[in-house]
């Protein structure tokens, strides 16, 4: 049963991919959820998928919702992004389904790695995880925390 208020997206989970291409969600992430709650999976172009939770979709359809219809690069830009985008909810065992084309754009073998980002998640291979994690390691780490006002 979910538990109202808000969500937060933080830790390191590593899960894999089974025969279905099914993929688990952590329970601490699917605790403020109905099963029916419905998320976006985003193709990130920094090679990896971006998961929007229902607050964030919400957020998103309100922009959306207020783009003028003769706005030909903003609705150009809104086709190609949901065409590439898939909606899911969790199943009765917590997982979701991703397509063929969010797996190769993450390149998905086997193996991935959820992180949380307070919001969202996103859904990384280990091997483009690992670039982050030596992009943010040590002095970097620092640098980018004072960039970002934390």
């Amino acid at each position: 049963m979910a538990n109202p208020g808000k969500a937060f997206y933080t830790g390191l989970f590593r899960h894999s991919l089974d025969d279905k291409n099914r993929l688990t969600i952590p329970s601490a992430w699917r605790y403020a959820h109905e099963e029916a709650d419905t998320f976006l999976a985003t193709p990130h172009p920094d090679g990896y998928v971006a998961v929007l939770p229902p607050a964030e979709v919400e957020k998103l359809h309100a922009k959306i919702a207020t783009m003028a219809l003769s706005d030909g690069a903003g609705q150009d830009f809104v086709a190609r992004f949901f065409a590439q985008t898939q909606s899911f909810s969790f199943d009765k065992a917590g997982r979701i389904g991703l397509d063929d084309a969010l797996i190769a754009h993450a390149g998905l073998k086997h193996d991935a790695v959820l992180v949380g980002s307070l919001t969202k998640f996103n859904i990384y291979s280990p091997a483009r995880w690992g670039k982050v994690e030596d992009r943010t390691s040590g002095e970097n780490f620092g640098d980018l925390m004072r960039r970002i006002g934390i």
